[in-house]
């Protein structure tokens, strides 16, 4: 089992920066691949970013509407991932939640956090 932990959310106005962190405890090897998804009210969850567990930092995959202004990481433990959002919109208000994905004996699991709160209004 992994029990994943957000935090960093808040309210900041358009243009500003948010740093959100996620860290998993429990048994969090073999996590492959680490990401944040979001839900603003009445519109669809969607995939924020995503980030592997390779070498060199990690393949990452972004969506359409955050590229260029959120940068998705992992710690140096691999248990750990962040996402460093700049030039914040309106449109970024969302729950945000971290997910990760545990390959064991070639069988992915998923697991949730409990969702961060991002608020973005003047």
């Amino acid at each position: 089992q992994v029990q994943l932990v957000e935090s960093g959310g808040g309210l900041v106005q358009p243009g500003g920066s948010l740093r959100l962190s996620c860290a998993a405890s429990g048994s969090p090897f073999n996590l492959n691949v680490m990401g944040w998804y979001r839900q603003a009210p009445g519109k669809q969850h969607e995939l924020v970013a995503t980030i592997t567990s390779g070498g060199g930092g990690g393949s990452t995959n972004y969506a359409d509407s955050v590229k260029g202004r959120f940068t998705i990481s992992r710690g140096n433990a691999k248990n750990t991932v962040y996402l460093q959002m700049d030039s914040l919109m309106p449109e970024d208000t969302a729950v945000y939640y971290c997910k990760a994905t545990q390959v064991l004996f070639g069988k992915p699991y998923d697991y949730w956090g409990q969702g961060t709160q991002v608020t973005v209004s003047s």
